[in-house]
């Protein structure tokens, strides 16, 4: 009767097993074609085609002498150093109390009493 049990619950999960890869199939075949359909929708918006028969054409010219701070490639090489040094301290002053730990002294004391009763 048991292994009528086993063979039965092997057998279950045999079909289990199919339906859910069978359902896994599915995602990656509706995935490509969310892709194809969005890819056609962007490409049908594509101004440069052949079948557009308006060109317009715009000349601007910006001209500035200020630059914004996080343009500076100083201030992402700063920036980057001071992260790896705060992560360098934490995960350092972590290790060392972890490690601090194991290295702790134990020490046994043993006593030894007599009792000299006459």
């Amino acid at each position: 009767m048991e292994l009528e049990n086993k063979i039965f619950l092997i057998n279950h999960k045999k079909i289990i097993m199919k339906k859910i890869s069978k359902g896994l199939m599915l995602k990656p075949f509706l995935s490509l074609l969310m892709i194809a359909f969005f890819q056609t929708i962007l490409w049908a918006q594509d101004g440069s085609s052949a079948s557009g028969s308006s060109t317009t054409t715009k000349s601007v010219s910006v001209t500035s002498e200020s630059s914004d701070w996080y343009a500076s490639p100083w201030v992402w090489v700063v920036g980057a150093a001071v992260f790896i040094l705060l992560l360098v301290a934490l995960l350092r002053g972590r290790g060392d109390s972890a490690t601090t730990a194991s290295r702790t002294d134990r020490v046994t004391v043993t006593k030894t009493t007599s009792d000299d009763v006459v």
